[in-house]
């Protein structure tokens, strides 16, 4: 049986400092020139690979990127605050004081905004509410999506190859499928390497394919796995998560079409076995929610 998602949807920042952790490389290579020098990068060496150089491949634990992040710039008797957004896709964001001590906001905290894809936000002033010091403290709560998007009624293709069908848990699934994240998902049985497909057409939003763990410890791998999440054009995001390491073959920002294969299957992150999970998501407002959908080749819903 599959184990779904709670993907985390926080980004905290306090005293001007933001502590999300931005991407790392997922490995580091080793070589060895002419002249016996090692050499370490994090691309591969390709000059050095031609002239018959051994290269080593070192994996290395990579974090998950941060899909926005909270920056400060100083104007005179004030600090802005802009939400920098590092997907492919839509996120919306609200900024709230952890702590405030003669500061004010323009507009007030709370704040919130749509932050487009890869742009960025100005989200408020902060100033002295009177003649003194100010001092605060930040977080920034982020969700993917765009709050005004509106599903249409679609039919969505399989997302392995029709002999691979078979479903370990589907929607209202009591394994891991009762959280608004997953309620309408749908696990696929599939073995390491299946190809995944894209069930809709659209844009690839955000992707992960470094982490290589699993297991049913839920602090551990409860926000982790290898996964696609694609931006469809009415606004939902379909999620093909627990992909195979390296297994992700596509990249952000590419337009795929239905059908195209974007992934391998594998067994990552909070699972208790080899499977596809599948969801199709919306931002209802700050808050991230899978929506019942309709696949061509399932009969019945689960």
């Amino acid at each position: 049986m599959g184990a779904g998602l709670r993907w985390p949807v926080v980004v905290a920042c306090a005293m001007l400092a933001c502590v999300a952790l931005s991407a790392q490389a997922g490995k580091v290579y080793r070589w060895v020139d002419k002249n016996g020098i090692v050499h370490y990068g994090d691309h591969p060496p390709v000059e050095a690979a031609k002239n018959g150089a051994q290269v080593k491949v070192i994996p290395v634990r990579a974090e998950p990127g941060a899909m926005a992040r909270l920056r400060l710039e100083r104007e005179e008797g004030a600090s802005l605050a802009f939400a920098d957004n590092a997907i492919a896709g839509p996120v919306e964001v609200l900024l709230k004081f952890t702590r405030a001590v003669n500061t004010r906001g323009e507009p007030e905290l709370p704040a919130r905004a749509t932050v487009p894809a890869n742009a960025t936000v100005l989200l408020s002033r902060l100033m002295p509410a009177q003649a003194g010091t100010a001092e605060f403290g930040l977080s920034m709560d982020v969700v993917p999506g765009d709050p005004r998007a509106r599903p249409q009624d679609v039919d969505y293709l399989l997302p392995i190859p029709k002999e691979h069908l078979r479903i370990e848990q589907g929607f209202n699934g009591r394994f891991s499928h009762e959280d608004v994240q997953n309620r309408f998902a749908i696990d696929f049985r599939a073995p390491q390497g299946t190809p995944v497909y894209a069930a809709r057409g659209g844009t690839v939003m955000q992707v992960e394919s470094d982490f290589d763990k699993a297991g049913l410890d839920l602090e551990k791998y409860g926000g982790r796995a290898n996964y696609v999440r694609i931006l469809h054009d009415d606004g939902t995001m379909a999620l093909y998560a627990h992909l195979r390491t390296e297994g992700v073959l596509v990249r952000a920002g590419q337009r795929v079409r239905a059908g195209q294969r974007i992934g391998l299957s594998g067994n990552t992150g909070f699972t208790s076995g080899p499977h596809l999970h599948f969801a199709v998501q919306v931002n209802r407002g700050m808050r991230l929610e899978s929506i019942p959908f309709r696949m061509t080749g399932v009969t019945d819903r689960p």
